[in-house]
């Protein structure tokens, strides 16, 4: 995120003029922009005008400035859609009037809020931090179908999938067989080309069932040797192979619970995330009463300076009520300054997806609290 202009006071109001570059920065917006906050870019919109002729519509570009109501990203487009009430004087549309303005890449827009709090301003840190980028790649496959995902700072985005029909390794289909694994493979090499870039990812990852990853492995290194395709060849020790029982998105977890992935990424924040949650999810079941999980609990433990490592889901503190918000900036910010760490999941990443199912807010315990269970969460 390119940051224009800022001009800001801490937990008082404040606006920043920004330029999304990347697919990451418009998820970092959506988690900056909260229902209260006012978004101001520039539209293109639609006009009839009167002419001697009758009436002809042109498009207008227009800067129009909304008070959100409700944001929503999408994922596939890489489109940021605000919608609320104008509340900047224009000829073309009425103050008061409903609107959706579309956030995109290399646009420029202005977020004011009238609270920047700790987590606002931690979040814009990350998304104009220049050095945080996607850490990992992963080629996930099976036979006949594979995808590229990107697991970056904080999202993981799906970059490409194949699926090819392949015919039965037996009989006189064999050659039927090879024929349409090497044309399989040979997609699935073109889509690592263009998406895998090593100057950004600290490694790739090939990972299936079966004996599917190192014949594409394979593959890949003795292509990469006949076509001299430099950038594999220089970083093929970057290459690891890593054994899943699918080729689905749910065994990203499995990748990313690998030691030796793991040992590559283990200072990012995806790595420090997938430690914390397997942690909770082994203290839930050798010591569950140093495990709790749902906002009540949580808030208990915390009452009673319990809290060793919390961990809560960025969808909380989307809710259209501020005090709500509020209440989940004050507990990491108290977690915090106890002593206790506090790991905020993306919901755009596998470990937030299963944090999630868990209430999207779970802690581990500096000591047993037994009698937890018997509070209605």
């Amino acid at each position: 995120m390119r940051i224009v202009r800022r001009d800001l006071v801490f937990n008082g109001p404040g606006s920043v003029k920004m330029i999304p570059v990347d697919t990451d920065d418009l998820w970092f917006a959506y988690n900056l922009i909260a229902p209260g906050d006012s978004v101001m870019a520039s539209t293109v919109r639609k006009v009839v005008r009167e002419t001697y002729g009758g009436r002809d519509a042109e498009r207008v570009k227009l800067k129009l400035e909304i008070k959100v109501e409700a944001a929503d990203y999408e994922q596939t487009g890489s489109i940021l859609r605000v919608r609320g009430k104008n509340v900047l004087e224009n000829e073309h549309v009425k103050i008061g009037a409903f609107h959706t303005l579309e956030l995109e890449l290399h646009r420029p827009f202005v977020l004011r809020k009238d609270i920047w709090d700790s987590l606002a301003l931690d979040t814009l840190k990350q998304a104009s931090d220049p050095t945080a980028s996607a850490d990992l790649a992963v080629v996930l496959m099976q036979e006949g179908l594979a995808q590229i995902f990107l697991v970056g700072r904080s999202m993981t985005t799906t970059r490409f999938r194949t699926e090819t029909a392949i015919p039965r390794k037996h009989g006189p289909a064999i050659a039927g067989y090879e024929s349409a694994l090497n044309k399989f493979f040979e997609n699935v090499l073109q889509g690592f080309l263009k998406n895998v870039d090593f100057s950004v990812v600290r490694c790739a990852v090939i990972a299936s069932p079966g004996f599917t990853k190192d014949q594409f492995h394979r593959h890949l290194l003795l292509e990469a040797e006949r076509r001299q395709l430099r950038p594999i060849i220089e970083n093929k020790s970057r290459i690891i192979l890593v054994h899943t029982t699918s080729g689905y998105k749910h065994s990203l977890r499995e990748v990313l619970d690998a030691p030796n992935v793991m040992n590559m990424i283990k200072d990012t924040k995806a790595a420090q995330e997938v430690r914390a949650l397997k942690d909770f999810f082994s203290m839930l079941s050798n010591d569950p009463a140093r495990a709790c999980y749902g906002t009540k609990h949580v808030e208990v433990a915390h009452e009673r300076m319990a809290i060793q490592t919390l961990l809560i889901t960025d969808d909380l503190f989307r809710n259209a009520n501020v005090a709500t918000r509020q209440k989940y900036v004050n507990l990491v910010n108290s977690v915090n300054s106890s002593g206790g760490t506090s790991h905020i999941f993306s919901s755009m990443h596998v470990s937030g997806e299963q944090l999630a199912q868990f209430t999207g807010i779970a802690a581990i315990l500096r000591f047993p609290l037994p009698d937890l269970e018997d509070i209605e969460m």
